[in-house]
């Protein structure tokens, strides 16, 4: 991987946790993440409009692509939401990105890519990151407690947000060899917010659009501008790394988000969560260099 994709994925994953952190302090979460996309499409759309070139037509394969990718990122947003209502941010959030188990997987089915063995074992250690930070203690009567949580509501969320994440990167990536990142980005941001605002319309939202606006306007505000930047630097990055690499390398979001649900929202085993983040950090550096 090089230095400008490793650079361009780790401020991606500074941002997607920074976003995440506001839907975790909004109101009505799904209400609010579709204000996100609401306002990042509209900065989108005037950008656009104010660059010399001509918007590229896309081909069916491309615009299938991006709605392919469109309805599993859509779904990520909604499973997150749900998750984000009764569970920890420093819990929920870390299992949502487990989509680097199957990533590597279909990497290598679907797009022919390869691990390297330094590689692959810096994806273990993500993956056993990504377990510890489940943990309440390392002793031995709470070693299992991650499958025992798999009843929980909010965990089995978490857990098909990521999966469903990792069928989106695979489309994602199909999607940006083939088209221009940028132009690739404002279809599947315009794709998602057509489905977010159709899961808006039902009876049980009426209401809630204008409540959220009033209850978190700043929040929302902020929230374009950050997923943006997430959005366009993921990709342009995707573009120029192996997506069995690049989706891991992203998980260095984990220790920022543990890092803000236990010194910012007070949630508790913040030493335990440390050194899952620990983990997940030696892997990412185990990617970089192999």
């Amino acid at each position: 991987m090089s230095t400008t994709a490793f650079i361009l994925i780790v401020f991606s994953a500074l941002m997607h946790a920074f976003w995440n952190l506001l839907v975790k302090s909004s109101h009505h979460k799904t209400v609010f993440i579709w204000w996100m996309f609401a306002i990042s499409g509209s900065m989108f759309n005037i950008y656009l409009l104010l660059r010399p070139e001509p918007f590229p037509v896309p081909d069916l394969k491309v615009l299938a692509l991006a709605l392919g990718g469109s309805v599993c990122f859509v779904l990520y947003h909604l499973f997150n939401g749900r998750s984000y209502r009764t569970g920890d941010l420093s819990i929920a959030y870390p299992l949502s990105q487990t989509s680097m188990l199957y990533v590597p997987i279909w990497g290598a089915f679907l797009l022919k890519e390869s691990l390297s063995p330094v590689g692959a074992f810096g994806i273990l250690l993500v993956l056993a990151g990504a377990y510890v930070v489940q943990l309440p203690s390392l002793g031995s009567a709470d070693i299992l407690r991650p499958f025992r949580n798999l009843g929980n509501q909010s965990v089995q969320f978490a857990l098909a947000a990521g999966f469903i994440y990792s069928v989106g990167s695979i489309l994602d990536k199909m999607g940006v060899m083939t088209y221009s990142p940028l132009y690739f980005t404002h279809l599947m941001v315009c794709c998602m917010f057509v489905l977010m605002t159709g899961n808006l319309i039902r009876p049980g939202y009426r209401g809630k659009v204008r409540e959220e606006w009033q209850k978190s306007r700043w929040l929302i505000l902020l929230s374009g501008p950050v997923m943006m930047s997430s959005f366009l630097s993921f990709r342009f990055g995707l573009q120029m790394a192996p997506v069995s690499y690049a989706v891991p390398v992203r998980q260095v979001s984990l220790l920022i988000a543990v890092l803000i649900g236990v010194l910012f929202l007070g949630e508790r085993c913040g030493r335990i969560r440390f050194t899952a983040c620990s983990l997940i950090l030696a892997g990412v550096f185990l990617i970089r260099i192999g």
